[in-house]
């Protein structure tokens, strides 16, 4: 007899493509006080949940994305750029996937560029099947519809099997029953609104991103809220629960930080969908998401 397959960890989000053009400014335009970029390095990739899925394939393990892309020279770029190990469900999009260009000089940003965007359409049956296959899900929430547009089988997902969502402000909440969300502290401060945590006036002390956290936990009916703190690791936190767990960073990550939030949850979701609790995966994932940066971040080719 013949093993089954094993079941793939299941990513749904919104794709980005990501640009970053890298070089040295040494002048000012003759025609403003704007700097001159003499381009060293021009590279692009697939961001957001284009980037979370190719952070869980780096894993080892079978990888399902499911996003929406379109008919414009971005959808493709992303579609020719995503790793062997990921596999690739599409809904459609009407209008142009978002790119989101960074321009830096000497390795500093100095500005960042927006462009484009469109709206995911209805899931077709392979995007179904994905979802009842999933021996884990991983939503990559950007705000731009897909989590929308697959609200209702997430929701049934997070009861058959540990769901991640990796939440924005502009997104979607996390579906009643997810194992884990992972918003930064800035996110969370957002999702609760200003009135909420200018309740305490400590507002960056641990007690204070734990006590965040588990309020969001409540409000979305979640087991758990892990707010991510950027190079001082990640607080757990459980509804109902006035005592949350601090996890540091094994050491001061130096270097960029852009994805280490995907890192983070792509981690935590295989964990996950390895067995493991969630404060095992908080623990995997803040170091995962350390040596991430260390390494350069998202621009590391």
């Amino acid at each position: 007899m013949t093993a089954a397959a094993p079941r793939p960890l299941v990513v749904v989000g919104d794709v980005l493509l990501d640009q970053d053009i890298d070089g040295e400014a040494t002048r000012l335009a003759p025609d403003a006080p704007a700097p001159v970029v003499d381009v060293d390095v021009d590279r692009s990739r697939p961001g957001g949940a284009g980037l979370a899925a190719t952070l869980a394939a780096r894993q080892g393990r079978e990888v399902v994305l499911v996003t929406a892309l379109g008919d414009d020279t971005a959808s493709q770029t992303v579609r020719n750029a995503l790793t062997p190990g990921v596999r690739l469900v599409e809904l459609p999009l009407d209008g142009t996937l978002a790119v989101k260009t960074r321009i830096r000089a000497g390795g500093r940003p100095l500005v960042r560029v927006d462009r484009g965007g469109g709206t995911p359409g209805n899931p077709g049956p392979d995007a179904l099947a994905a979802l009842r296959e999933a021996r884990a899900v991983l939503v990559a929430d950007y705000g731009r519809g897909t989590a929308v547009a697959l609200r209702r089988q997430l929701g049934a997902a997070a009861r058959r099997v540990p769901l991640v969502w990796d939440p924005h402000p502009h997104g979607e909440q996390p579906v009643p029953g997810a194992r884990l969300a992972t918003p930064s502290a800035a996110e969370a401060r957002a999702l609760l609104g200003s009135a909420r945590h200018a309740l305490s006036g400590d507002t960056d002390s641990l007690h204070a991103h734990g006590g965040r956290g588990a309020r969001l936990a409540e409000r979305w009916r979640a087991a758990a809220v892990a707010v991510t703190l950027g190079e001082l690791g990640a607080v757990l936190a459980l509804p109902h629960r006035e005592n949350p767990m601090y996890v540091p960073a094994p050491h001061r990550a130096q270097g960029d930080p852009c994805g280490a939030g995907d890192c983070f949850a792509a981690t935590a979701a295989g964990a996950l969908a390895d067995g493991a609790l969630p404060e095992e995966a908080v623990q995997l994932a803040v170091a995962e998401a350390a040596e991430f940066v260390t390494a350069g971040g998202a621009g590391n080719p």
